[in-house]
């Protein structure tokens, strides 16, 4: 026997026995991680330790350990679900909205995410949760569209019986075509006040929403966008009042935004009835009773049919 080699083999013999070793300790410790395995994905506990977290972060509610575990195997299903549909938004759809919960906050996405990661919360735990009530909403509202209308004759009885009297106000719809003369980004205020120089000049000379279509459409770095109507209802009492004011075919005060200067060409201004306020909240009462109705059985169904195993 080769001598010199008696120390290879035993190194490798050793090394051998360390590595099974250590996967015999690795492998209970990870398998013991998954605390629920729904439809062949797992829950961890580490993401039950982050579900709760975040969840008492935003209701300053301590949950229990079952009611987090609950909640996410039911996020599981309704992503199963949605995906048995066709429902499943994109990473860029999710980003989309995690910037917009961000923005309600007055807060950038990155804000946002310190903030989470400051109470030990990883962004992508805020995205899940995120993900599973958008699929969900969408799957349930266009699944069950027509069983979720609510009748006008349901909401009327409703109104009368809360005592309310009238169902409709007076009120004014507008016609408007917002045009835009572009200031690019970065650009000095010198710019912007050259713009409202020429927006300015531009409100003399426009008298109907045509002139304003081709006056705008003709120029360089300006835009024309797609004619809106609004009710009074609709509109913040600052504008309201501009738009009261404003004379047929021609163009509210320029104002400075983002994207340039911006001002609206009043095409038409009338006379119309809109749902009193108690008309519009009993409408949207009843829409989200039925709602919330029809998800909680949907998610029973889905649930019952899931293959949920606790470790």
């Amino acid at each position: 026997m080769n001598m010199t080699a008696m120390p290879s083999l035993r190194l490798s013999t050793l090394l051998a026995t360390i590595m099974l070793a250590a996967i015999g300790c690795s492998a209970p410790a990870r398998a013991q991680s998954i605390v629920v395995m729904v439809n062949g994905e797992p829950i961890t506990n580490m993401d039950i330790e982050q579900r709760t977290k975040l969840t008492f972060l935003t209701t300053h509610k301590q949950a229990t350990r079952q009611e987090v575990i609950n909640e996410l195997i039911d996020e599981k299903v309704k992503i199963k679900e949605a995906k048995r549909f066709g429902v499943d938004p994109s990473s860029s759809d999710i980003d989309q909205s995690y910037a917009a919960m961000a923005q309600r906050m007055r807060l950038s996405a990155d804000q946002l995410t310190q903030v989470l990661e400051k109470q030990g919360v990883r962004p992508d735990t805020l995205r899940s949760r995120m993900k599973a009530e958008m699929v969900w909403t969408s799957l349930v509202r266009g699944r069950y569209k027509e069983s979720l209308q609510v009748g006008e004759k349901d909401v009327a009885a409703a109104v009368k019986e809360s005592g309310e009297g009238n169902l409709e106000v007076e009120a004014s719809e507008y016609k408007m075509l917002p045009v835009v003369l572009i200031v690019p980004r970065g650009s000095p205020q010198s710019a912007f006040d050259q713009r409202k120089k020429e927006a300015e000049a531009l409100r003399e000379r426009v008298t109907s929403c045509a002139d304003a279509s081709s006056y705008f459409k003709t120029m360089q770095s300006t835009a024309v966008r797609d004619m809106v109507t609004k009710t009074s209802a609709d509109l913040a009492p600052s504008l309201r009042e501009m738009l009261e004011k404003t004379t047929i075919g021609h163009l509210t005060p320029p104002e400075t935004t983002k994207q340039g200067v911006e001002m609206v060409a009043l095409c038409a201004r009338n006379k119309t009835t809109i749902d009193t306020p108690k008309k519009k909240e009993m409408r949207d009462k009843m829409f989200v009773q039925k709602y919330e109705a029809k998800s909680k059985s949907y998610l029973q169904e889905v649930r019952k049919a899931a293959m949920i195993e606790y470790r």
